[in-house]
């Protein structure tokens, strides 16, 4: 018997043995009298409830209140927010009421304990409604995260809760005018002086950076590291700081009420306990 026969055996076998378990799966379905739920590249409409497997009934129910919130939060005031260039302070706070932000940041960090399927309905739903101004994703499932894996249980307890409730809006500032997805490419620097640090430079592109309270800032820390990707830091930087001054909301083709603006670092002193990641 040749080895590819018997490979081809092998995995006829196998594929065998896992049409079964589908098969006893959908009959189970079937049983339950509910309808059997679908892999989602067999949903006729990505905006029908309660058709894709990959969901439960949990997120069915967490999906309508979320599609409530867009449609009547957020897709009646959009074109105002366009003209506007930015959300207001309010809306962060009705999502944040209404559990739409830090989903899958765990409770006891102070998130709402949910899952990245949970994420993913918040940025479906808002898909859905075409609304592009809310910075819901930059916050929750960027900004929040690098938080809750890195900071320190001070820093969690300072930011997270109130992120969660939508009162302290995030965003990270990486992009630079000089250096857009290559990081290594950076020029803001943080310097150390006695416990804290100097930090100078600036960032552009910067998404929620108008309305931002919180900027997780990336910088070099030591630029004498084996390679440059070694020498960078983030940083917590919250607005009021000394020297941390917002430039413009930038104009952009789209994206209109998603707030888009420039940020400056003019000697600004931070603490240690700003510091988030070290090189």
């Amino acid at each position: 018997m040749s080895a590819l026969f018997r490979l081809n055996s092998c995995l006829l076998r196998e594929n065998i043995s896992k049409f079964s378990h589908y098969a006893r799966f959908l009959s189970s379905e079937a049983s339950s009298g509910q309808p059997a739920r679908l892999e989602t590249s067999q949903a006729a409409k990505m905006t029908d409830i309660g058709i894709r497997r990959m969901f439960s009934a949990e997120h069915d129910l967490f999906r309508g209140n979320v599609r409530k919130f867009f449609q009547q939060q957020i897709a009646p005031f959009h074109a105002q927010w366009e003209k506007d260039g930015q959300l207001p302070r309010e809306a962060w706070l009705k999502a944040g009421q209404s559990g739409l932000l830090g989903t899958n940041i765990p409770a006891e960090e102070g998130g709402l304990g949910g899952d990245f399927k949970m994420a993913a309905i918040v940025a479906e739903e808002q898909g859905y409604v075409n609304c592009s101004g809310p910075g819901f994703v930059v916050h929750s499932d960027i900004a929040m995260p690098y938080i809750c894996k890195y900071g320190s249980k001070e820093q969690k307890a300072k930011f997270l809760p109130a992120m969660t409730r939508g009162e302290k809006i995030s965003a990270i500032a990486m992009s630079e005018p000089g250096a857009g997805s290559d990081l290594q490419g950076i020029r803001t620097v943080a310097v150390q002086s006695g416990s804290d640090y100097i930090l100078n430079g600036s960032k552009t592109f910067i998404t929620n950076g108008w309305m931002s309270d919180v900027v997780i800032v990336v910088a070099i820390t030591n630029p004498g590291a084996r390679t440059r990707a070694h020498g960078i830091s983030l940083f917590l930087v919250e607005e009021g700081m000394a020297g941390f001054k917002k430039g413009r909301k930038l104009e952009k083709l789209g994206l209109h009420a998603q707030d888009t603006a420039e940020l400056f670092f003019e000697d600004v002193r931070l603490p240690k306990s700003a510091l988030l990641v070290v090189a």
